[in-house]
């Protein structure tokens, strides 16, 4: 007949046991640390600030610079091209100024991938948007100080 104290001690967790499963869970750990995305950077309130200043300025066609490029990715999407918008960046430039950009791929009708950076320029004192690139100027109306004067 068989001991059940030599089998229950057979069954028994060792050491190895223990360091096993913490090698196990550390390496959870650490994958986890390592591919999941970091949270959003905190922005001091100036960034965001200058952030829903361009957002929120009136676009060509649409209410806002926000609601334009969202329209933009949806008719995209609507006509099955691929479409990326990426995240908005701010960059205190000098004083008063802040830099916003936002880069969006999207695909011709021929299947090649056209990349744009839609880049602004935030001043915060004044409230006002400066379109500071070519694809920016596309969808930012010229302010109407900015407008040439009629000639006589």
């Amino acid at each position: 007949m068989i001991d059940s104290r030599t089998n229950a001690r057979s069954f028994r967790p060792q050491p190895l046991h223990y360091a096993a499963i913490a090698v196990l869970l550390l390496g959870g750990l650490c994958y986890a640390w390592i591919t999941l995305p970091a949270s959003t950077p905190s922005r001091d309130q100036r960034e965001t600030e200058a952030l829903a200043l361009v957002q929120n300025h009136p676009a060509i066609g649409q209410p806002t610079i926000l609601a334009a490029m969202n329209e933009h990715v949806r008719t995209m999407k609507d006509r099955g091209q691929g479409v990326r918008l990426g995240e908005w960046r701010v960059k205190h430039v000098e004083g008063d100024i802040y830099e916003i950009r936002v880069q969006l791929r999207d695909q011709g009708t021929r299947g090649q991938w056209f990349e744009r950076e839609f880049i602004w320029h935030a001043h915060l004192e004044l409230k006002k948007v400066n379109a500071a690139s070519l694809p920016a100027d596309g969808v930012t109306p010229q302010a109407p100080d900015a407008l040439p004067l009629p000639q006589d």
